[in-house]
């Protein structure tokens, strides 16, 4: 044994089966409003809601198997993020409408709210810098997770997000500050 009564051999079988993992139903509760944050910022408001409901099938039933101490949050993020690819190449298969009709006003995240013209705006980024915000600024993943989730560099996935916050920054805000011009005049 070393100081502190830890071994270098592994724990003997069944040593786990005293560590009960969260109710599922808990991990639901904990994690599902950061879980359709990164699926509406990465698919939009409209596609978001099946992703979310994909992702917690696919976690409930790969939950039980689980390694105890593992990242919940970020394991959800990470799911949720294959649903969301998986998502949009069902998009990209299905024909295109010719015309579209207009999005009603609505609350709480749905076409026609406030942040429609947000999610307008992140829709316009380039994938890498749409998932690296949503995973970042709104999972709270820190940025070595994010290159995780996606592949890739911590480094590259905050250039990524930087590159796309500094594009909302000239894009999205300045259509804020050019109405808010014409409106005080």
């Amino acid at each position: 044994m070393v100081d502190g009564g830890t071994t270098s051999q592994p724990p003997p079988p069944g040593r786990w089966q005293s560590v009960r993992p969260e109710p599922f139903e808990a991990v639901v509760a904990r994690h599902g409003p950061t879980v359709l944050r990164v699926c509406r910022a990465v698919l939009g408001p409209v596609a978001a809601d099946d992703a979310w409901s994909e992702t917690f099938l696919s976690a409930m039933r790969a939950y039980p198997d689980l390694r105890p101490g593992s990242d919940v949050g970020a394991w959800l993020v990470t799911i949720a993020h294959r649903k969301a690819i998986d998502q949009l190449r069902a998009q990209a298969r299905r024909p295109v409408p010719v015309e579209s009709l207009p999005e009603p006003a609505g609350r709480d995240g749905v076409p026609g709210g406030w942040e429609s013209d947000l999610w307008a705006a992140l829709k316009e980024l380039p994938l890498r810098q749409r998932e690296c915000i949503a995973y970042h600024y709104l999972a709270g993943l820190p940025y070595a997770d994010v290159a995780a989730v996606l592949g890739g560099t911590a480094a590259a996935a905050r250039r990524a997000a930087a590159d796309g916050i500094a594009t909302l920054r000239r894009t999205y805000l300045a259509d804020d500050l050019a109405l808010e011009g014409r409106s005080s005049r």
